[in-house]
This record gives structure tokens, C-alpha cells and sequence, in this order.
């Protein structure tokens, strides 16, 4: 199982001094990273920060959220087959969506080899108190990196009056009160502030009792039973009532009467079926807030 850790944040917010960091300690800690660098232009000069050695993929003129999430699948299926690394550190474009983001590197055909640790967005704490200069567009993406960050850096701290620090802190715990919030300067902290994040819902982990808290946006495989029972209308209406906080769902799902698992799509409500005519292993991956706590038909 290879840790997953999405770096979000906005342009010149310092996202890539804070990979470049991270890669040294876990270097010194004896892990080997690897990385994937996403930039909307066509030259990624933030991929020059990245030592020789480091695997290394790099997604141009593309968004990972949008018409790149099948390429950033490509990407990770890439390195798992040609790469020896333990930790994986994907740096999304300032554009990004954190849920999309998820989205697009939790397939279900590699799931079971990822463990997704958790999105860590690094806030401009100076253009955080001046966001209402932003367009509504710029600043609903800025609050959204935000507020579905497991781990948020308020960074530039030391353009700050101690007054404007406290204000950026309670504001920043304010919208996301589910987020570890640290207050640095050239984005700098220490690794075991990531190493302990975790953002995917392991079915061992799902029913203990010390769980201690309820996480917040995740991911959860689903493993059915080779057998079911229900049918894909019943499937359909068990989607019908989840709950608005499950953003995305996608894997191989055993219907009955239907010899393969087919492929199934959700996101935002709209369904797609596909027929698979290769056996597939039957699971969905499930995106969301708190997805420990949805009860799944027929498991």
C-alpha cells in the first residue's frame, strides 16, 4: 500500500516549496517519493524543482479535474508498473478542485494499492484577507480548496501583524473546523503533520471504536460478495437516497441476471451504466463526507 498526498493551493501560494521540502525529509527518513506535477500552460517550470532521481510525471495545457482525470490515471498506473517509490505526492493546478482532484486519482482498478493520506492546501494567508478583491468565481474556488483541506498551511505568516494572524487563523478554522491548521512561513513543516493524516475509510478501520472522529471528505472502497441479490433498479434506488454529501462513486458493480460486473459512474446525482465484457473484481469507490458512516446494499 503506497500513501497518496494531493497538494492543492493557488498560483504563488507555495505549494512547490513545500514539495520540495517534503521530499528532503522523506528522503532523510529513507522513503522513496514520487511525484506527479499538473500545470494548465504548456511548460511546467515547477517541475525543474524536482531533484534528478525523483520519478516524475508531468500533465501540461490540462486540468487534472476536468478532461485530464483519465490521464492522471494513466499517469499513476505508470508508475505503479514502472517505478519502485513508497509515497506519492501529486501537486494539482491552482484550478483545481479538491474533489475532483480525488476524484480523478481514486480508480478502482488500482485502489487497493493506494492509500490516500489526505489534501493538504496551502493558503496565501495575505490574499486570504484580501479575497474579496478576487472574482466570485476565483474566491468560490479558494474557499473550496479550504474548506475540504484534511491539513491547511496558513502560509506567509511573516507578512502578518500578530493581530491579522489571529484573524486569518479563527477565520480559516472557521470555515473548515475538521482541518489541522499551521500557521508557517515558506511553507515549512514537519513531515509527521502529513504522516498523520488519513483520508481513505479502510473497512478495519470503519466499525472500531476508538476511531476517535468522523473523517471528513474521504474515500472508501467497497468490496461485494462474487454473489448478489438486488437487481441494478434496486441499486439504482439504494443511489437514489444517499445523502448530497457523496460526490462520486465509480467501479465494477455485480448485478443480478448480469454475467460481469458492469462499470458504473455517479457524480452530483446523474448515473452511468456500461457494460464490462472482461471480468472485472467487483468494487466501487465511494467519494464524499464522512463515507464511514453510509451503509452500502448488499454488503
Amino acid at each position: 500500500m503506497k500513501d497518496v498526498f494531493l497538494f492543492s493551493g493557488f498560483l504563488g501560494s507555495g505549494k512547490t516549496t513545500m514539495l520540495v521540502d517534503i521530499i528532503r525529509q522523506l528522503k532523510e527518513q529513507g522513503l522513496k517519493p514520487a511525484v506527479i506535477m499538473n500545470e494548465l500552460g504548456k511548460l511546467n517550470f515547477d517541475s525543474q524543482a524536482v531533484e534528478e532521481g525523483i520519478p516524475l510525471k508531468e500533465m501540461l495545457n490540462g486540468c487534472i479535474c476536468c478532461s485530464g482525470a483519465e490521464k492522471t490515471e494513466a499517469q499513476i498506473q505508470s508508475l505503479l508498473v514502472e517505478s519502485d517509490f513508497d509515497v506519492l505526492i501529486i501537486e494539482t493546478t491552482g484550478a483545481a478542485h479538491p474533489v475532483e482532484a480525488l476524484d480523478a486519482v481514486y480508480s478502482p482498478l488500482f485502489a487497493e494499492q493506494l492509500n490516500i493520506k489526505g489534501i493538504v492546501t496551502v493558503a496565501d494567508s495575505k490574499r486570504w484577507l484580501e479575497r474579496d478583491k478576487m472574482s466570485p468565481q476565483t474566491r468560490s474556488l479558494f474557499l473550496e480548496q479550504i474548506r475540504h483541506a484534511h491539513l491547511i498551511l496558513a502560509n506567509k505568516m511573516d507578512l502578518l501583524t500578530e493581530a491579522e494572524r489571529a484573524q486569518v487563523t479563527f477565520e480559516l478554522q472557521s470555515l473548515n473546523p475538521n482541518a489541522q491548521i499551521l500557521q508557517t512561513t515558506n511553507a515549512k513543516m514537519p513531515l509527521k503533520f502529513l504522516q498523520n493524516l488519513h483520508a481513505t475509510a479502510r473497512p478495519s478501520a470503519i466499525h472500531k471504536a476508538d476511531l476517535g472522529h468522523h473523517l471528513h471528505l474521504s474515500s472508501r472502497l467497497i468490496r461485494f460478495p462474487e454473489s448478489v441479490d438486488f437487481t441494478q433498479e434496486e441499486f439504482e434506488d439504494w443511489v437514489r437516497a444517499i445523502p448530497e454529501t457523496i460526490y462520486r462513486m465509480k467501479g465494477y458493480v455485480p448485478v443480478k441476471g448480469i454475467k460481469n460486473p458492469m462499470l458504473f459512474q455517479y457524480a452530483y446525482g446523474l448515473t452511468q451504466w456500461l457494460p464490462e465484457y472482461v471480468h472485472m473484481d467487483p468494487n466501487l469507490v465511494i467519494i464524499g463526507e464522512n463515507v464511514d458512516e453510509l451503509n452500502v446494499i448488499g454488503c
